[in-house]
């Protein structure tokens, strides 16, 4: 039996921000592509995938993205302004672009190749003194931006939640999410906070 994961067709939506597992992403929709591709989403339940732009722009000529993305389930939406639609959208799993399509309302929509995510793995003790801020981050900023569970055990989710509230360039963002290995994120993510003096006690 063979362990390759079958490529699925998804919508693809290149934007200036990194969506990382987990994390909630609101966003605005007013071009009829994207507006589209939420009703179509919606009306199915199916997914979008978001994409860091690796050239280009969020509107306009459709841009370039990175190869790697994060899957966006659309979970509330608004439309209390005529041609404007508001949705909220949480990251799904990470996927890999195998072939990008244009179609002729100039939406990209493209093949891909879900990631798995590691097993949960706990914290390791030298990297515990990275828990105190993003605690004190997720209790001062409530759950609408950092649903539950909150997984402080799991150094998957602490790496994605730390990762978005890092403030980096979205390119080293991205770099991050590109990474394959659970604890290289969280040591990376680390030694930035200790370089700038924001690590607890551990």
């Amino acid at each position: 039996m063979s362990n390759t994961v079958d490529a699925v067709e998804i919508p693809i939506f290149p934007l200036g921000t990194v969506l990382f597992p987990g994390g909630v992403l609101p966003l605005k929709l007013f071009e009829a592509r994207y507006l589209d591709m939420a009703a179509r989403c919606m009306r199915s339940n199916s997914p979008f995938g978001v994409c860091l732009i690796s050239e280009g722009g969020e509107v306009g000529e459709p841009a370039v993205p990175h190869g790697l993305g994060t899957i966006a389930r659309i979970v509330d939406w608004d439309m209390s302004q005529p041609g404007l639609l508001f949705i909220k959208t949480v990251g799904g799993e990470r996927f890999r672009i195998v072939e990008r399509t244009l179609q002729r309302d100039r939406l990209q929509t493209a093949r891909v190749v879900p990631l798995p995510e590691p097993a949960p793995q706990p914290v390791p003790e030298a990297l515990k003194g990275a828990l105190p801020l993003l605690e004190a981050i997720i209790a001062d900023t409530g759950n609408a931006s950092f649903p539950e569970p909150h997984r402080f055990d799991d150094a998957t989710w602490v790496g994605y939640r730390l990762a978005e509230i890092l403030p980096i360039p979205s390119l080293a963002r991205q770099r991050l999410l590109e990474l394959d290995d659970t604890l290289s994120r969280l040591e990376i993510i680390h030694q930035y906070l200790k370089q700038h003096n924001l690590l607890g006690a551990s």
